[in-house]
């Protein structure tokens, strides 16, 4: 489940280059018992199978050194975002424990350093969030990605969302690229990404506003559109009293 994500595109390239290494371990590799048992019947009763504590403990006396840093993903855990992930990237070395079934036994929580979760849902086990941190983490990491600015410019990395990106053609079915775009004019088009991003961030996400650090420009800009997006309501009210 793991393997294949982890050879492909990005993770891949990280991985040509020996920026990264990865290494997939399977927990009945620390079982004793002939069938290789990783999961029990839950003590109390109930539905389900949790995985056993013994395969956990053993796997990280063998695993974690002295500048390890273990994760345990669990939907209890701290939410992840675009900070965490980089303060992460700058771990020396990440050791992720993944939960299968209805869990993992609750002394488990007891090796982890950090609990994280990818978001208030539930999937089938930890390994495609630790995938999903993964891919986030990596990408964080110097020479990682092709263009070193595209880290710097994508969604959360300066706790706001993006700005909206266009290619070719510059008209489809009617639908134009703004003329800024294409002007040439390199300041031009920088403030109207700014404006863009801190327009997009207020219309869907203004609780990142609340924590963002803005200069002078980017208040100006929030004033900007909220008179702005305020004269448009006005003038929708007017139109709806006149009809």
């Amino acid at each position: 489940m793991c393997s294949g994500p982890l050879n492909e595109s990005i993770l891949r390239r990280a991985q040509d280059k020996q920026l990264v290494e990865f290494r997939v371990h399977d927990l009945r590799g620390w079982t004793h018992d002939r069938h290789r048992v990783v999961d029990d019947v839950p003590y109390g009763g109930g539905s389900g199978m949790v995985l056993k504590p013994e395969p956990f403990f053993e796997a990280i006396d063998a695993l974690r050194g002295a500048e390890s840093q273990v994760l345990l993903l669990t939907p209890q855990g701290e939410r992840f975002d675009q900070t965490m992930a980089c303060r992460l990237a700058e771990a020396p070395h990440l050791i992720l424990l993944c939960g299968r079934y209805e869990g993992f036994d609750e002394r488990v929580r007891s090796l982890a350093d950090r609990e994280i979760s990818i978001g208030d849902y539930v999937v089938s086990g930890g390994e495609l969030p630790a995938l999903v941190l993964i891919d986030a983490v990596v990408r964080l990491i110097p020479g990682a990605l092709g263009d070193a600015e595209s880290a710097h410019q994508d969604s959360f990395a300066g706790g706001l969302l993006e700005h909206p990106q266009y290619t070719r053609p510059p008209v489809y079915r009617g639908l134009r690229v703004p003329e800024v775009l294409l002007s040439g004019d390199h300041e031009q088009i920088r403030r109207w990404r700014r404006k863009e991003t801190l327009r997009r961030t207020l219309q869907r996400r203004p609780d990142l506003l609340e924590r963002a650090a803005l200069s002078a420009e980017d208040h100006g800009f929030l004033a900007d559109i909220r008179g702005t997006e305020d004269g448009e309501m006005t003038n929708t009210r007017s139109g709806h009293e006149h009809r």
